[in-house]
């Protein structure tokens, strides 16, 4: 009778076993599947994260590719730091499913955000400094241009003065003339005559002017005689019969030393050649410190 009611229960046991055995297989199923969608959302983040930071990465390093300055060191960085990007572009399509990886490569991304953002700042100033300093240096260069202007016009003013002076200082002559004379009674008595043959020297008297800023002191009066022939007339031609006068040089027939106060002085230079007077026009001229101050002529038959 024990037995009769037991037998039944053991389908119903075998029953239970199935229907728990199902229910663990359908969870552990449940529990895989889910399993797998965490994984390919986790993937798919990974991807996205690698794919956003190589977008921000070829970013920066065209930031980096926009800075440029003179400071040698700084420019160095700069390039150090445009390589380092390209190293994390690779290792971002080398690490594309290491989500670690990624997180680091994002934060050195930061980083080199940050120092590029105080490269700016740094140049900007920079810049700003160069922009202050040129215009500073135009400045400045414009003043000196400026001074240096006034300088010029001032040492023109002074060269112009020094020339009016100088000019003002040339003594002037009147009353310039000449004759021929001859000697007689042994020399002492002097007689002027118009004849080539009978004349021995030529008589230059003038008067020099009074000149009130002129140097006064000695001076030596120099005249100069053209012959009808073209020469210069002078007892020698060696170099102690030489002077100089307008920036030029010949030979005097003859000179005097005269000490002028300036007032006027009158004063005669007798004159004399190497050879006999001819006929003709003679063109004399007198000079002073080096300038011509008077002209006459003189005839002779």
């Amino acid at each position: 009778m024990s037995e009769q009611k037991k037998r039944p229960l053991l389908p119903w046991i075998l029953v239970g076993v199935l229907v728990i055995t199902n229910i663990i297989s359908i969870l552990l199923w449940q529990s895989s599947e889910e399993k797998i969608v965490v994984q390919q959302v986790i993937t798919e983040k990974v991807t996205s994260d690698r794919d956003n930071i190589k977008a921000d990465l070829l970013a920066l390093k065209n930031d980096y590719e926009t800075l440029q300055t003179n400071d040698a060191a700084m420019q160095k960085d700069i390039e150090e730091k445009k390589a380092r990007i390209e190293e994390l572009l690779k290792e971002a399509e080398k690490h594309k499913n290491d989500a670690y990886i990624i997180s680091k490569l994002k934060k050195e991304m930061e980083t080199l955000r940050g120092i590029m953002k105080g490269y700016v700042r740094t140049i900007d100033s920079l810049n700003t400094l160069n922009q202050t300093l040129v215009a500073e240096k135009k400045t400045v260069l414009k003043k000196l241009d400026e001074e240096k202007q006034k300088q010029t016009v001032l040492v023109k003013e002074k060269d112009e003065l020094k020339s009016t002076i100088a000019k003002g200082s040339i003594l002037s002559s009147s009353n310039l003339s000449a004759m021929a004379v001859t000697y007689r009674r042994g020399g002492k008595k002097e007689v002027q005559t118009s004849k080539a043959s009978k004349a021995e020297k030529i008589k230059v008297s003038f008067t020099l002017g009074q000149n009130k800023i002129a140097k006064a002191g000695e001076r030596v009066v120099y005249v100069r005689i053209m012959t009808p022939d073209g020469k210069e007339m002078a007892k020698s031609y060696d170099e102690s019969n030489k002077f100089s006068f307008d920036k030029s040089s010949g030979y005097y027939a003859g000179k005097a030393e005269v000490n002028y106060a300036n007032a006027e002085l009158s004063a005669a230079i007798l004159c004399e050649g190497s050879s006999e007077f001819v006929p003709g026009n003679y063109i004399i001229e007198i000079a002073c410190d080096g300038a011509v101050i008077g002209t006459t002529n003189l005839k002779l038959d």
